[in-house]
């Protein structure tokens, strides 16, 4: 029996809520009762308030899931006692006093590059012009071209933010690799997934997988709420 009905999932970099739409769809058609953060992506501190807030709100369990820096959002705010399961979709998973910036620093020889363009005013883009090859290379040309005009402003401060208690450590967690991932080698992917003792499905899929495959995403989560 499912005893887990909340859902909470968490977006990550240069993108906003709206990418779990396919996600939410699956779930809701099985009775789970989703909740969509929109975190502004700004500072981690200021993410996991948004997460926290949403957590408080809920009736009993949730899985918290993450896609990509939604994974660090999600690490630090699942020690929430609303906190069933973490799941960490072609996530970040760090450990205590890691971050974004110190988990992307030493990148293995040969392995893709995010074109993360130099920072302005304190924000980051994606390069255009490479996101769909990047973040969302199974995708349409004209979902990528209109996800890459749609790019949220990431925070260098959000990069930096750093995990105090990392939620894995006390909560089961599962991981979905994405295969084809050009944002977060898959390598890193399954580093990560086994350091945190997670459950791992693999998935033939670019960085944006929760868009393009929702139904395997979908079906990770329902492992993680069973």
């Amino acid at each position: 029996m499912t005893t887990i009905r909340n859902i909470v999932l968490v977006h990550g970099g240069f993108v906003d809520g709206s990418g779990w739409q396919g996600v939410y769809d699956e779930l809701t058609r099985d009775g789970f009762r989703v909740h969509v953060v929109q975190n502004p992506t700004l500072s981690l501190e200021g993410d996991v308030a948004v997460t926290r807030r949403v957590l408080d709100s809920l009736d009993g369990p949730a899985v918290l899931v993450g896609h990509s820096y939604g994974g660090v959002v999600v690490s630090e705010a699942g020690t929430h006692p609303n906190v069933a399961a973490l799941a960490y979709i072609a996530a970040f998973a760090p450990d205590k006093g890691e971050s974004v910036n110190t988990l992307i620093a030493d990148p293995p020889p040969g392995a893709p590059v995010p074109p993360i363009l130099p920072p302005v005013d304190g924000f980051l883009f994606l390069d255009r012009d490479k996101f769909h090859g990047s973040f969302a290379a199974d995708l349409p040309d004209q979902v990528a071209a209109f996800m890459a005009d749609a790019q949220v402003p990431w925070g260098v401060d959000a990069l930096g933010g750093t995990v105090t208690e990392p939620a894995w450590r006390h909560k089961p967690s599962w991981y979905l690799v994405a295969t084809e991932d050009r944002m977060i080698p898959p390598p890193a992917q399954r580093a990560m997934a086994e350091r945190a003792g997670a459950t791992v499905v693999e998935v033939i899929g670019s960085h944006a997988v929760y868009v393009s495959q929702p139904a395997a995403v979908a079906g990770l989560i329902r492992q993680a709420a069973a």
